[in-house]
């Protein structure tokens, strides 16, 4: 992988009020992207979740948004470090943790009430079960106070979660980058293997069930980020970049592609055969502690991508592209939106009509709330800076 390319971050302190450093649209672009895919594949039945990362991958949107996550903010942090110190960076960082917390804390209250109140309509307590909020109405006095301490997830909600857990430990990160460039990576890759092996995992309430993200594995996939990242700062790539480097990440994306959309292809139609089924398919299954396949299968996609789509790319600058850019570069406020927007469809399908009419519906309904939401923050964001005069970004876009 090399993000070798400018991007609209913390510019430099000499250059304050000169023009901004252009942004990497690669980066905007898949995560709004993610953004998209992760509305579709929580549609349940949704028909276009044939149509996204995990058919012609092991891996699917959640490893894109916390790549790009961890890349962003040692990006951005990392500038901070270099410019302001470790105190400030690291206060940028936990204010950067608040923002988040808040914004889980908003969505969980807003899930809890969409649930509840759909219940009530549709008379359907499954709901309840299949949403896993039955124990928050059972007990809200217990459920509140495990919400708070990110341990009561409920379906959607557990993604961001994994983003606090692993955004609060960045500042140790950010000080192994000062020690050596690859000193978090490498004992990120340790206590990947040591979780992997001894099953290392915090538990959620009630059930005492492991994290849907093991924040203890998914956190080597963010420091892999961080540490693309970070390169921007250090002006030194610090991993494998020659010629037999590049084919072989498109050898493997290559191969684990037509392996998935081969098992897709059964799925859909029983009697084709599966290409491999024993072999690899039991090594794929495991997300909660990102099984090696996937990480391996997901660092090769992203290595292809940035071999064949430069940052100078055109079509990052058409119309096409520009609606997955801007919720890309408000990505928090689109993703909060698209699980509520989710839920909402889930409930439209499942009590009144889930034929293909109005799947599309659903899903065209759901993307234009999110492209909207994100121009309309867009439009505030730059009336807000015209009114009054440049301001630096201090924090990874939204």
């Amino acid at each position: 992988m090399d993000f070798h390319a400018p991007t609209a971050a913390v510019a430099p302190a000499s250059d304050r009020g000169a023009a901004r450093t252009e942004r990497d649209l690669r980066l905007d672009f898949f995560r709004g992207l993610s953004l998209f895919f992760i509305f579709i594949d929580h549609v349940p039945g949704n028909v276009l979740a044939y149509a996204t990362f995990h058919t012609w991958a092991f891996s699917d949107a959640a490893e894109v948004f916390i790549f790009i996550s961890g890349f962003t903010t040692a990006l951005v942090y990392g500038r901070s470090l270099v410019q302001n110190g470790a105190l400030l960076a690291t206060a940028q960082i936990y204010h950067r943790v608040w923002q988040l917390y808040v914004a889980h804390v908003f969505l969980f209250v807003i899930f809890v009430a969409e649930v509840s109140y759909s219940v009530l309509v549709v008379h359907n307590p499954m709901y309840i079960e299949e949403m896993r909020v039955a124990h928050f109405l059972e007990t809200p006095h217990l459920a509140v106070i495990r919400a708070l301490l990110l341990a009561f997830q409920p379906a959607f909600l557990d993604i961001l979660p994994l983003y606090i857990v692993l955004l609060a430990a960045f500042p140790l990160a950010l000080l192994g980058f000062k020690i050596h460039r690859l000193l978090p990576f490498g004992v990120s890759a340790l206590l990947y293997g040591v979780t992997l092996w001894r099953g290392w995992t915090p538990h959620t309430y009630p059930a005492g069930a492991p994290w849907y993200f093991n924040p203890l594995a998914w956190q080597f996939l963010f420091v892999i980020g961080a540490t693309a990242g970070f390169a921007r700062v250090s002006g030194i790539w610090p991993f494998p970049a020659g010629q037999w480097f590049r084919i072989l990440a498109m050898v493997i994306a290559g191969f684990c592609a037509l392996i998935s959309i081969n098992w897709t292809i059964h799925w859909l139609y029983d009697p084709f055969p599966p290409l491999l089924a024993k072999e690899l398919w039991t090594h794929t299954l495991d997300k909660t502690d990102l099984a090696p396949l996937r990480l391996i299968d997901f660092l090769a996609i992203a290595t292809t991508t940035v071999i064949f789509i430069k940052p100078d790319n055109r079509f990052l600058r058409t119309a096409w592209a520009r609606p997955l850019v801007v919720c890309g570069q408000h990505s928090l406020y689109v993703f909060c939106l698209g699980i509520v927007l989710a839920v909402l469809g889930h409930f439209v399908l499942d009590q009144f009509y889930d034929g293909l009419p109005m799947q599309a519906a659903v899903n065209v309904a759901g993307f234009g709330a999110m492209v909207g939401l994100a121009y309309l923050l867009e439009w505030y964001k730059i009336a807000s800076r015209d009114a009054r005069g440049p301001r630096v970004t201090t924090t990874p876009s939204e």
